[in-house]
């Protein structure tokens, strides 16, 4: 019997290769089974419109974007009963691809295409932030505005180093914010330039920036904060972490925990993956356990679920 997919498209995103790939791409579903309905998206958030409209009437909704094409899909599927949700195939076509990175999907189209086609489903978590979703990151505090903030036509031109020059701007208007954090009975107070809540591997396209032995079947966040710095030496460590993949001193704190509850002073800005999240002094993130199956090719879902 065949499969029913849904098959989102941002065509604007990245550097519009997907135009080039698609007939191949389609050629490649059809001949393994699945029965193929595509949609284009038309304009922010459209992603979510369609998928919330049509998503359950679907085996598998497969997208083509980037982060925020997945992060809008994952939003709208976690809207779908437990019980009519569909897998997820994801096709990157973004600029940094923090996901795919994680997950192992190439970013080649057309072998992102066949994993889709003969992959296995790998059960993922799924942040609930107050009453919104997340795939793999919520942060606030410093650089958090660099992914939504790039303009897209500097993203398509320059990749990744796109963000590294955006954020440069942002380092002489370090500020920080006084939160507490709670978690299964224990609590933190204290002003940070910083702070994520993330279920992945690569932030920004840096990957291992997290923390180590990272897995993402497991109900837990990966939590890192840092510290705002009192003295240059302090911030030299701070540098020194990020740059060197090493979160040990004492400017950061690193933990895991399947929940947080956060209350800051005034409110923050927060991104949610690598788009704005709004404004908020009072959080709750959740870790929902397997939530969403992603269709990866099967080795890439037995690491994932080791690591």
């Amino acid at each position: 019997m065949a499969k029913r997919g849904l098959f989102v498209i941002n065509p604007h995103s990245g550097k519009c290769q997907i135009r080039n790939k698609l007939i191949d791409i389609i050629d490649i579903f059809v001949s393994s089974g699945i029965d193929v309905n595509i949609y284009t998206t038309q304009e922010r958030k459209d992603a979510v419109k369609i998928i919330k409209q049509k998503g359950d009437k679907f085996d598998v909704v497969i997208l083509s974007g980037g982060d925020g094409t997945l992060s809008e899909s994952v939003k709208a599927v976690m809207t779908i009963p437990e019980y009519k949700r569909p897998v997820i195939g994801y096709i990157p076509a973004g600029t940094t691809n923090d996901f795919a990175t994680t997950l192992n999907i190439p970013k080649n189209m057309i072998k992102a295409a066949k994993n889709i086609a003969a992959g296995k489903v790998f059960k993922c978590d799924v942040g609930k932030f107050n009453s919104d979703y997340f795939i793999y990151i919520a942060a606030f505090g410093a650089f958090t505005d660099v992914s939504y903030g790039t303009p897209q036509q500097m993203k398509n031109y320059f990749g990744h180093f796109a963000y590294v020059m955006e954020g440069i701007k942002r380092v002489s208007s370090l500020s920080s914010y006084h939160i507490k954090m709670e978690y299964e009975g224990n609590a933190i107070e204290g002003d940070f330039i910083y702070g994520m809540i993330a279920n992945t591997k690569s932030v920004a396209g840096i990957k291992n920036l997290v923390m180590e032995n990272v897995k993402l079947d497991d109900g837990l966040f990966e939590i890192v904060l840092i510290k705002m710095p009192q003295t240059p030496f302090e911030l030299q460590n701070i540098l020194a972490g990020i740059v060197t993949n090493d979160l040990t001193n004492d400017m950061f704190l690193c933990f895991r925990a399947p929940y947080v509850k956060i209350t800051a002073d005034n409110e923050m800005p927060w991104t949610l993956d690598g788009e704005f999240g709004g404004d908020d002094k009072d959080v709750y993130i959740e870790n929902k356990k397997q939530a969403v199956g992603i269709l990866v090719e099967a080795k890439a879902a037995e690491k994932a679920a080791k690591k």
